[in-house]
């Protein structure tokens, strides 16, 4: 006998599951032709014939109305729908037909608004588990054989070949493996794991084929772990309650107080109906849903897709926000910081080598290196001979010279310039492709993964908004971590975390607050799912963690987010103040039933006008008074995109400044002084004429959004110095030209105007892409 109330509910869920996705847009359907029909009956003078239609149309919404209160109830709250199945029922009780058929529209259309919302994606991890491999090659002293991934035994020794996903946890047999170790970390560097060092499941293969012996089965691997962490996380996220149900809960036992109150008072069973048709919660039932829809319309047309109304509601309370840094905080590529180059060479020399070269590397770091290049009209030659180590780098001939872009051993001895690139690379966190010529060291590229430039004014909005603690989550190094989480101000950083580690640290932060934790990498599902609102940036993001979240950022754009919170905390005002003006309407209503003023039927269409006046005000949620980001005029974006292309083509003029300044430094001789020259002359053929077109273009178009000349006041500060260093290199020249080469008094004022020419560029050019270039879409 115990088993009959478990099946029972069991099968409601199922026929509830099943049903649902058609039931409401067909109750909607019944309900609004019963009264339509109804009322022409009315017209047409059959009035037992519009009874009969408007009494159907009551009774098709008491029995799915009926299980919606079930279900809520069986979760533990007796929601708004408990109120309608009341008044629909007292209607048909004492024959008020007319007002139950508008009772039944209203719940009926409130529910299709909802079930609209929540259909637009599930919280399954589909995608975690498409990834994971099905099998695994063994090798036997006489074979390599494919067996399943269940049959593996720790002391296997396993083959792994190219672009494979490593299957278990293992140590490396061969000499060395290439591994991209995004899904886990989503860190875009690829990394190299030496003979006997350990590795986990779930990367990927990114070099040549390596031996590998297991050290764990599948079930008790690293990735097969992930799953399950992601699996657990999900299922502890508690249900939402909606914003209906809430006020609800405090709205039933007055509505049923009153009504019964005006039944002992008169003894009329038609005043308590009447009661209970006023009281019907259609604010409730429309007004809420109609705001928060509205709010999930108005994010989905920026590019933001909220999975249902829950998650909205919780984003507009959120107040603690957790974020990866790889991809979220930073753009997850790598791209060039800065280049060297050998004396006798130049930085543009340097990369166009070191590019052409990289052509057929299918490497990230190399793929980097010909974007740049590409960036800046390089001339790229076609190389021959080409060959790629796994962990060292492409090698091959390049316009007759024998050319390697990639490692070099540690212990070579290494020129004065070479050591500067070390340190430089150890303190900005960044990752060195050096450039061999015929066997000589020529240059260096740097790269790193940059900041996003709409990360700081996206951080500053959501504190604006109310978000009031800040957190960064990453499985990077501690250094980087720390670098970026003193530029963009958050309150705090935990680096060289594991997937469990995050969702231990989500944990904790949702006991203190709501929370929301964005995230674009398999590693980051588990903690997605964990959060109260998860966020993944979907737009090169992984699909599992699209899949874990509730809101999807489908441009890769971290701006998103901050509107999306505009928006939410919009919506839910919205909702909330027609929720509660509606419901001081219908209290007022409430009383004139009691006092036998206001009929069934009188008081239902009462109730129409008063859904009227909340839902009218309710759609204001289709739009934001004050936009996160300010909407700029088409020649003002036109010139955001011009001038940011400039930026990225301007890039080699920074790195000539830098490059004259190390010179001066080492051998300030005619090389030194040619160098000099040669960044005078890009400083006053491109740099200087750029500036010049920001200043009197750029900023007066821009002016008007951002509040007025003022707004870029500073901006134009750094154009006055910059000009002014320029004119004192220039002015440096003319002495060395007058006095046949550089005097010993002018090295150290030249050296001070070429690095701090490059500094004050460097932060400008940061300056004007964080505030300016981030507000064009």
């Amino acid at each position: 006998m115990n088993h009959r109330p478990v099946t029972h509910a069991t099968r409601l869920r199922r026929l509830t599951a099943a049903v649902s996705p058609r039931l409401e847009p067909a109750l909607l359907a019944v309900t609004a032709t019963a009264l339509a029909a109804g009322g022409i009956a009315w017209i047409t003078g059959a009035g037992r014939l519009a009874d009969l239609l408007w009494g159907l149309g009551t009774l098709s919404a008491v029995v799915p109305a009926v299980g919606w209160v079930l279900v809520a109830l069986r979760h533990g709250h007796a929601g708004v729908d408990l109120i309608a199945v009341l008044a629909l029922g007292g209607t048909l009780a004492v024959h008020e037909y007319l007002a139950g058929a508008l009772i039944a529209l209203m719940l009926a259309t409130g529910r299709t608004l909802e079930a609209a919302a929540q259909r637009r994606a599930s919280h399954d991890l589909r995608a975690l588990l498409e990834h994971a491999p099905r099998s695994a090659r063994r090798r036997t002293d006489t074979e390599v054989t494919t067996v399943p991934l269940a049959e593996v035994a720790a002391g296997d020794l396993l083959v792994v070949g190219p672009g494979e996903v490593v299957p278990v946890d293992g140590r490396v047999e061969s000499d060395a493996a290439v591994l991209d170790e995004s899904v886990l970390t989503g860190e875009p560097l690829q990394v190299q794991r030496r003979q006997g060092e350990t590795v986990r499941s779930g990367v990927v293969n990114a070099g040549g084929a390596f031996e590998l012996r297991a050290t764990a089965t599948e079930q008790d691997s690293t990735y097969a772990g992930i799953v399950r962490l992601a699996q657990q996380a999900g299922a502890e996220s508690a249900p939402v309650v909606r914003l209906a149900d809430r006020y609800a809960a405090r709205f039933l036992p007055l509505s049923l107080v009153v009504a019964g109150l005006a039944w002992l008072v008169s003894g009329s069973a038609v005043r308590a109906v009447a009661v209970l048709v006023v009281a019907t919660p259609c604010p409730l039932l429309l007004a809420a849903p109609v705001a928060i829809v509205s709010g999930l319309s108005r994010a989905s047309r920026l590019g933001v897709v909220i999975r249902d109304g829950g998650a909205l509601e919780n984003l507009g309370r959120a107040r603690t926000l957790l974020m990866d840094k790889t991809g979220t905080l930073t753009r997850g590529r790598p791209r060039v910081l800065d280049i060297v180059a050998a004396p006798g060479l130049t930085p543009a020399e340097v990369l166009r080598l070191a590019a052409s070269l990289d052509q057929y590397s299918p490497h990230v770091l190399a793929q980097a290196i010909v974007d740049t290049a590409r960036e800046r009209t390089l001339e790229l030659s076609a190389p021959a001979n080409v060959t790629e180590e796994a962990g060292r780098g492409a090698t091959g001939t390049v316009d007759g010279h024998r050319v390697t872009v990639g490692r070099i051993d540690p212990g070579d001895d290494r020129p004065p310039w070479a050591k500067a690139v070390d340190n430089r690379a150890l303190l900005d966190g960044a990752a060195v492709a050096w450039l061999t010529v015929d066997e000589h060291l020529a240059g260096a590229v740097l790269l790193r993964d940059p900041l996003r430039h709409d990360a700081p004014r996206t951080l500053r909005h959501l504190r604006a908004a109310g978000i009031d603690r800040l957190l960064m989550l990453t499985g990077d190094r501690a250094a980087p971590a720390h670098e970026v989480a003193a530029v963009l101000g958050l309150d705090d950083v935990r680096a060289e975390l594991s997937p469990a580690d995050k969702v231990a640290v989500v944990r904790a932060e949702r006991e203190r607050a709501v929370t929301v934790m964005v995230g674009d990498g398999v590693n980051d599902a588990p903690a997605l799912a964990a959060a109260d609102i998860g966020v993944a940036m979907g737009a090169r993001g992984s699909t599992a963690s699209s899949e874990a979240a509730d809101i999807v950022l489908t441009t890769d754009r971290v701006d998103r987010l901050a509107d999306a919170v505009a928006i939410a905390q919009r919506a839910r005002h919205i909702a909330v103040q027609s929720a509660l003006g509606g419901m001081l309407m219908s209290l007022a209503a409430m009383g004139a039933a009691a006092a036998g003023l206001l009929p069934p039927a009188a008081g239902a269409l009462l109730q129409e006008g008063i859904d009227v006046a909340v839902i009218l005000n309710a759609l204001r949620a289709l739009r934001v008074d004050q936009a996160v980001r300010p909407a700029l005029t088409p020649v003002a974006e036109a010139l955001v995109h011009r001038f940011a292309a400039e930026h990225a083509d301007l890039q080699d003029v920074l790195e000539a400044v830098r490059d004259a300044a190390d010179r001066l430094s080492d051998a300030p001789g005619p090389q030194a002084l040619t160098a000099v020259e040669e960044t005078h002359r890009l400083l006053t053929e491109r740099l200087l004429p750029h500036e010049y077109a920001e200043e009197h273009e750029l900023y007066p178009a821009l002016a008007p959004t951002l509040g007025g000349p003022e707004a870029t006041a500073t901006m134009s500060r750094a154009h006055t110095e910059i000009e002014r260093l320029s004119r004192r290199i220039a002015t440096h020249l003319q002495l060395a030209d007058a006095d046949g080469g550089l005097a010993p008094e002018q090295l150290d004022d030249l050296r001070a105007c070429l690095y701090g020419l490059n500094t004050v560029l460097r932060l400008h050019f940061t300056q004007e892409e964080e505030n300016y270039f981030s507000l064009a879409p």
